[in-house]
């Protein structure tokens, strides 16, 4: 624990602080216990905080004392604080969900700041019984509903002023409507654009999240093959499982028929959800296997997964540069890389037996199928590598700087493909690293 590693005087002036016992409290949690950076990453700025050094709070001073970087640390150039501070944040949502009926404060460190929160929360108040009716009151035995009778004004004087009265009120609710509809429109217009997000999610046109599928990756690894797009949606899995038992059939088309999708999926609909440009309205959220070829025509798209989870990729590959493939045989993903430059690989590739746990992903920008808008393909070699590319999407610092460098002279953004790697620990993506990328005209 970093309390050891107090001075005596700074771990007495914390000892028997509300909000540092709070944050010992987490990061001994389920959430954070397999990860011990981000734990050592929380509590280095809880400390921080709690000593009222917020001027020691800087990426380079994190990198080094959290991370161990050497003093000439370029973060231009290793992003590793600001993708740890993605998934610290992750996390911390995560553990505030589960434990908002037992915990007294809320740890929370604010998008684009080091400095930790402790937000108190009000106590959840036990739900009380209703009150009994009173005995006199009569609930009628039967369904009729009992209308009233509304006794009609017989002056004409009346009548006028009852129906002016209605004029008014009339008209009061249509000006509220009507303020209420540009105050909207107005508060629409205070969000800033974003570069990427701006053209993903537009009026009069809607987005819609393309979840992998979970259960043809199990199918994929039990028969060590790859399914077509045409297979997959008719259900096909003849070719892939020729020469196994009836009985290994049963198993495995069993496993295909599951309705499975992944955490990193979801947590890439969760991100989508917060941002300012997603209204309720404006995205949806479709497995895979329930997609129709019209729906990515009528409007933009997203697709998460690799090409063995989500095999509509199949129809975009054309237009790609890097084209993901799984050798199920010899269990490594690639990418291959169509027109190399000077100094690229023909070629980069992820095996399941490196040591090293190497993760692949592919971010890539492109027209819909009618052209008329956009679609966004987020490709791993595997959840690890999805994920890789989902810390990469959701960290503005690194996706405004490398968008930047992207821009056509006339300042619009062009469609374009971005290969990324990083290390997977646990199963999750570590810091990425971006290999090469591509934009097109």
């Amino acid at each position: 624990m970093l309390m050891n590693q107090l001075s005596p005087e700074t771990a007495l002036d914390l000892a028997e602080d509300e909000r540092w016992i709070i944050t010992q409290r987490v990061v001994e949690s389920p959430y954070f216990r397999r990860s011990p950076r981000l734990s050592r990453l929380l509590l280095y700025l809880a400390e921080q905080t709690l000593l009222d050094r917020a001027d020691v709070l800087t990426e380079h001073n994190i990198a080094i004392m959290v991370f161990e970087r050497s003093a000439d640390f370029d973060p231009g150039v290793d992003t590793i604080v600001r993708s740890h501070m993605v998934r610290l944040r992750q996390k911390l949502d995560q553990y505030a969900a589960e434990n908002q009926e037992t915990s007294a404060l809320r740890v929370v460190v604010p998008k684009g700041e080091y400095l930790v929160r402790f937000e108190r929360l009000a106590p959840v108040l036990p739900r009380k019984n209703p009150l009994p009716a009173p005995a006199s009151t009569v609930v009628p035995s039967h369904t009729e509903q009992i209308t009233p009778a509304v006794e009609k004004p017989s002056n004409p004087l009346v009548l006028l002023c009852w129906i002016l009265g209605a004029a008014v009120l009339v008209l009061l609710a249509t000006l509220l409507g009507v303020l209420h509809h540009a105050s909207r429109k107005s508060t629409e217009a205070l969000v800033p654009a974003h570069p990427l997000w701006s053209r993903l999610f537009q009026p009069h046109r809607n987005t819609t999240l393309v979840a992998a599928d979970s259960g043809l990756v199990l199918l994929h690894r039990m028969t060590r093959k790859d399914t077509t797009l045409a297979e997959y949606l008719s259900r096909d899995f003849s070719r892939e499982t020729q020469g196994l038992s009836p009985e290994r059939v049963s198993e495995v088309l069993n496993m295909a028929n599951r309705r499975y999708t992944s955490f990193v999926d979801l947590n890439i609909f969760r991100h989508l959800q917060q941002l300012p440009f997603a209204g309720s309205d404006k995205l949806a959220v479709k497995y895979a296997r329930d997609m129709q070829m019209d729906e990515l025509k009528q409007g933009n798209v997203i697709l998460s997964g690799a090409r063995g989870a989500n095999p509509w990729l199949e129809i975009y590959e054309p237009g790609m540069n890097f084209i993901g493939s799984n050798d199920g045989v010899n269990h490594t993903y690639s990418f291959m890389n169509r027109h190399p430059l000077v100094g690229e690989a023909a070629q980069f590739s992820a095996s399941e037996s490196d040591p090293k746990q190497r993760v692949l992903g592919v971010l890539a920008f492109l027209p819909n199928l009618d052209g008329d808008g956009n679609a966004l393909i987020i490709e791993g070699n595997s959840m690890a590598g999805t994920e890789a590319i989902s810390d990469f999407l959701f960290d503005d610092a690194a996706l405004i700087q490398f968008l930047g460098k992207l821009r056509k002279p006339d300042g619009t953004l062009p469609h374009f493909e971005v290969l990324i790697e990083a290390n997977s620990v646990n199963g999750s993506a570590g810091p990425f690293r971006i290999l090469a990328y591509r934009t097109h005209p």
